[in-house]
């Protein structure tokens, strides 16, 4: 947490011209994603020079890890109240984080049930896996992350009783580092969501948390509303009334 960034190779990498065609397909999805996920609280984990909150209209986002964020934190002890979030994005944090899955039961921790989470990371089926597999330099970014399989990463979810929502899966042309030939290989991004949806080199995954036994509690004035539209209708008499309309009838009666 000391250091000014927490994974300074990747945002490096991001710079390149391969870094810069995944973050812009990363970056629509994101926009399309989180446009319609409401609350009042959103934390961005990771990648600080990128905003993929923009989109969103929560009252209150910011972004969280280290670097130029508004609050510095250890991805694995988030200081934040349990069910204080309302949604958590995060952006290749898990395959270069030192235990995962621990970050995982953090997130699921400060979200409020039916919270929403959102995550990317790169696809060990896919080129850019077969890259991570062939590179020499093994301290490399992006290559020398523990890649989590999308199967893998569903498991986690389920496993802290999120629903996973949608996927989508992007980014087709191989690891090249020339932008000329990413430019002529980009026709592989419609084969590839075609004829290969699952094997794009990064993915986004969209889960809510699922919390069992809840029920919703209607607000005092709603529950009276409801009450007051179910009564019957009572006409409320007077006792002088009452007894002048009993005379009234009995002297009707006495007539007959």
């Amino acid at each position: 947490m000391s250091s000014p960034e927490s994974f300074p190779g990747l945002h490096a990498w991001l710079e390149t011209p391969l870094g810069r065609y995944v973050m812009a397909w990363e970056r629509t999805r994101f926009d399309t994603l989180v446009a319609d996920i409401f609350g009042y609280h959103a934390v961005q984990l990771g990648l600080p020079e990128f905003d993929l909150l923009q989109a969103n209209r929560m009252p209150f986002r910011f972004r969280a890890g280290a670097g130029e964020v508004q609050v510095e934190l250890d991805y694995a002890a988030l200081p934040f109240a349990a069910a204080s979030l309302d949604l958590v994005v995060l952006p290749h944090v898990l395959e270069f984080a030192a235990n995962p899955h621990q970050v995982l039961r953090e997130v699921e921790r400060v979200l409020v049930p039916e919270g929403h989470v959102v995550i990317a990371g790169f696809n060990p089926l896919s080129l850019f896996g077969m890259k991570r597999l062939l590179a020499r330099e093994a301290c490399a970014y992006p290559w020398h992350g523990q890649y989590l399989s999308l199967r893998r990463i569903k498991d986690w979810l389920a496993l802290l009783s999120f629903e996973a929502n949608c996927q989508a899966s992007g980014c087709y042309v191989p690891a090249l580092e020339q932008e000329k030939w990413i430019e002529r290989m980009a026709f592989l991004d419609g084969a590839g969501s075609r004829w290969w949806p699952i094997g794009g080199g990064v993915y986004l995954i969209h889960a809510i948390k699922r919390v069992q036994g809840m029920r919703l509690i209607m607000p005092k004035w709603e529950r009276k509303a409801a009450a007051r539209a179910l009564a019957p209708l009572i006409q409320k008499t007077s006792p002088r009334r009452e007894g002048s309309q009993k005379t009234l009838v009995e002297r009707d009666f006495g007539r007959d």
